[in-house]
């Protein structure tokens, strides 16, 4: 089964098909699945027959998803359940070992082992391995070893394939010639050598050849593979740069390659173009691209009848290299009317007036958004013209007021090539902040927004001390709607944001910073929460924001923030609130609620995290101020500050005066305070809207008891009608699970409840639908108290 696509806003969204969905389910259930063997690697339980197709996604799925090692890949050594074809283990973590064990005993047709992780398997080793099975030597059509040392070595002593231990790596000899199905082989930065590019040119069937960025200074050995190589990547090679021309003519880099009559694609790019020291425009490369460019005769043999070097070529790289004109674009590209490509990024030609007309023809370049594009798609791989092309998107990107997924997945594949380059991550994050700000980001795919926000968050982890990349980040994390809407690992988020605001003041990011806080911590699991606030150094910091924004006698939307997130971080969360008063947090607050006291979105705040510090047993005792609770009661019972003030008051005296033997302050307050509450409630209407959400019920169970004052538990009565009469099916089964509706029954059915209190019970009963208990209740009013 293959991908499926929705049509979405006109633009094609990848939507995982069944089968995707499956194997990623069997990738993350390996270790249920699965028994251990002697040495700990994995083996399926019951391995089914799969078609090797779906074999071959498996392995793919497990080395994208980043399950790949050498415990998983182990599955694989049952190469008659799961037979594999083709075989994907980019950048895994599989050593010499495991990759022979599990991999080597089928007969494989492609495999990509490029980049293996540092100190697991190199490309000598690979090939080695690969040379175990004689099977497998006459099936291998297409190899990319790209990113492995080889450790080449000349012809062993008799001529033949052979392993030489050389320090502490083992060294493939000869390997190559022995897999004579080979058609397509990826040599990039293998440090390829003359030696072995002699007899990789010997293979039979070699279409396909990349050698770039390798340690040859011949292409001599070119010449043995001319009649079947159809694709030659040869980019990088500065060694040849730096040869002295010694050899006959004939041999020369020039001559050698415009003899590959053969030729389809070739790649001769530069990508040390940015480099001001390096002298593009004198090597030997430079004339053969010059003499392809304007059509010029080689000395050693005439071109073809119609006067082209190279006839055949549909494909040309030329990015990089300075010396290129417009002059010499346009003849030849109105010389091959067959032509598909033509690499012109960073050359100064691709502007040529001649590249527009043609409607087939592929440009990398930098004339339009076309020809960024597209190099932003070709060179994924090569950071310099990726960084390049990026730049270039930027500025056409920055005033964008339409909403471009197809950009945004061009500059994430780019950011997930090269996690560890600094400027493709700066620039990167900077184009996604354009292509998301504002209502850009509503028109996205949410799986593309998300993948672009693991992306930011990765930048973030990999250049902590780069304020570029984390301004960057920060401002693209800055929207409501990613915020909130969109699925990603708020928790890590959080912290890094939080790091970042620890050792930076930049006002401007200080408050976008503080606003993400607040509401990343507003949508973590109680469990973080709980884990957040354990760090004292995330509530040291975000108290310090407050008294910076307090000291200066401001009401912005920093201080609000600021105010938010420590109200959330102490919800539930024991340890934030002790950690809150260990740093002053009590005292400062003291003077924000006398400071602002005309400022009713600081004082709901504020009072609101007083609610939670008094949820807490262990921290009442902190709070036992007659100067704070006479405060805090002047304010429950003030007719002239709103409900959403007052509410908050009510609910923090509430909790302290429940528990009559941890009370240490006049007996006369306690009962001014019962009084004030079921005085002060009473007045309350409706709320038009829902003021509060919890997440838990826990802090309302000693005040729904029997035995509390009328006040305390018509408090806690009014809030549980009030969230309910907002949003009761999200409300009703947290109030059966955790015991509150038993509660509020009881409170019904007892003849010693308070009227008001028992009118309001039922009201709540009924909202919730478990009203049965309830209609048990005494026909005649409730005793008073």
């Amino acid at each position: 089964m293959s991908f499926v696509f929705l049509m979405l806003q006109d633009a094609p969204v990848p939507v995982l098909s069944l089968c995707e969905l499956c194997l990623s389910r069997v990738c993350w259930s390996l270790a249920q699945l699965c028994d251990s063997r002697a040495d700990g690697s994995l083996r399926l339980r019951r391995a089914p027959c799969l078609p090797t197709e779906t074999a071959d996604q498996l392995l793919h799925k497990m080395t994208v998803e980043g399950l790949l090692n050498d415990r998983t890949v182990a599955i694989f050594r049952d190469s008659k359940a799961l037979r594999l074809r083709r075989a994907f283990i980019r950048g895994g973590p599989v050593s010499p070992g495991a990759f022979r064990l599990a991999l080597c005993p089928h007969r494989l047709q492609d495999l990509d082992a490029s980049r293996l992780a540092e100190g697991q398997a190199s490309g000598a080793e690979v090939l080695a391995a690969l040379l175990t099975n004689p099977e497998l030597t006459s099936s291998l059509q297409r190899l990319s070893l790209a990113g492995l040392q080889l450790g080449w070595d000349p012809l062993g002593p008799d001529g033949g394939p052979s392993l030489q231990a050389v320090g502490h790596s083992v060294r493939a000899v000869g390997g190559f010639s022995s897999l004579r199905a080979l058609r397509t082989l990826n040599l990039a930065d293998t440090g390829l050598t003359d030696a072995a590019l002699e007899e990789v040119c010997s293979l039979p069937l070699l279409e396909s050849l990349d050698l770039s960025r390798g340690a040859v200074t011949s292409l001599a050995p070119l010449l043995g593979c001319r009649a079947t190589l159809r694709s030659l990547s040869a980019h990088g090679l500065h060694g040849l740069r730096r040869q002295p021309v010694v050899m006959p003519t004939a041999h020369g880099v020039p001559s050698v390659l415009i003899r590959l009559s053969q030729l389809r694609h070739l790649d001769l790019s530069d990508d040390r173009f940015a480099a001001n020291d390096v002298p593009c425009d004198s090597s030997e490369v430079d004339e053969v691209v010059q003499r392809l460019l304007e059509g010029a005769p080689d000395e050693e043999g005439a071109p073809d009848e119609e006067g082209l070097i190279l006839p055949a070529l549909v494909s040309l790289d030329v990015s990089g290299r300075k010396a290129v004109t417009e002059r010499a674009v346009r003849a030849f590209v109105k010389a091959r009317p067959s032509l598909v490509f033509l690499g012109l990024l960073a050359t100064g030609g691709s502007a040529c007036e001649v590249l527009a007309s043609r409607e087939n023809l592929k440009v990398t370049g930098d004339a339009d958004e076309t020809q960024v594009c597209e190099a932003l798609r070709r060179y994924k791989e090569r950071e310099c013209f990726l960084q390049e092309a990026l730049v270039l998107l930027y500025n056409l990107t920055v005033d964008l007021s339409t909403p471009r997924q197809d950009l945004l997945q061009l500059v994430l594949a780019g950011m997930r090539s090269h996690p560890s380059s600094l400027q493709v991550q700066l620039v990167a994050s900077a184009c996604v902040f354009s292509l998301t700000t504002q209502d850009l980001a509503e028109a996205m795919p949410p799986r593309l927004l998300a993948a672009a926000v693991d992306q930011l968050l990765l930048s973030m982890q990999s250049f902590p001390s780069h304020a570029q990349v984390q301004k960057n980040c920060i401002l693209a994390l800055c929207s409501d709607y990613i915020l909130l809407e969109i699925s990603f690992n708020r928790y890590l988020a959080t912290k890094l944001v939080m790091t970042w605001l620890s050792s930076h003041d930049d006002p401007t990011l200080q408050k976008m910073a503080v606003a993400i806080i607040s509401v990343l911590v507003a949508k973590l699991s109680t469990e973080e929460t709980t884990q957040m606030g354990t760090d004292v150094s995330i509530i040291r910091h975000l108290l310090g924001v407050v008294q910076q924004r307090a000291s200066l006698g401001v009401v912005d939307n920093t201080l609000r923030f600021a105010l938010s997130a420590l109200w959330n971080l102490t919800d539930g969360s024991p340890a934030a609130g002790r950690h809150f008063v260990q740093c002053q947090g009590l005292e400062l607050y003291v003077e924000v609620l006398e400071s602002y006291c005309s400022e009713p979105s600081v004082q709901q705040k504020v009072l609101g995290l007083l609610n939670n510090l008094a949820e807490v047993e262990e921290l009442q005792g902190d709070l036992m101020e007659e100067d704070l609770l006479d405060y805090v009661l002047s304010v429950l019972g003030d007719p002239r500050v709103g409900v959403e003030v007052r509410y908050f008051a009510g609910g923090f005296l509430a909790q302290l005066s429940s528990r009559p033997k941890a009370w240490t302050l006049r007996q006369e307050l306690l009962e001014t305070i019962h009084q004030q509450l079921h005085l002060t409630v009473m007045t309350w209407s409706p709320a038009e809207r829902e003021m509060v959400s919890y997440r838990c019920f826990t802090p309302f169970l000693p005040l729904l008891q029997t035995s509390q004052p009328a006040g305390v538990q018509l408090w806690a009565a009014w809030a549980v009608h009030l969230v309910c009469s907002h949003n009761a099916p999200h409300y009703s089964p947290m109030l059966q699970q955790e015991g509150v509706v038993l509660l509020l029954e009881a409170l019904a059915l007892h003849p010693g409840t308070h009227a008001d209190v028992h009118a309001l019970a039922w009201l709540t009963l009924h909202l919730v639908g478990a009203r049965q208990q309830a209609r048990r209740a005494p026909t005649g009013p409730p005793h008073k108290e």
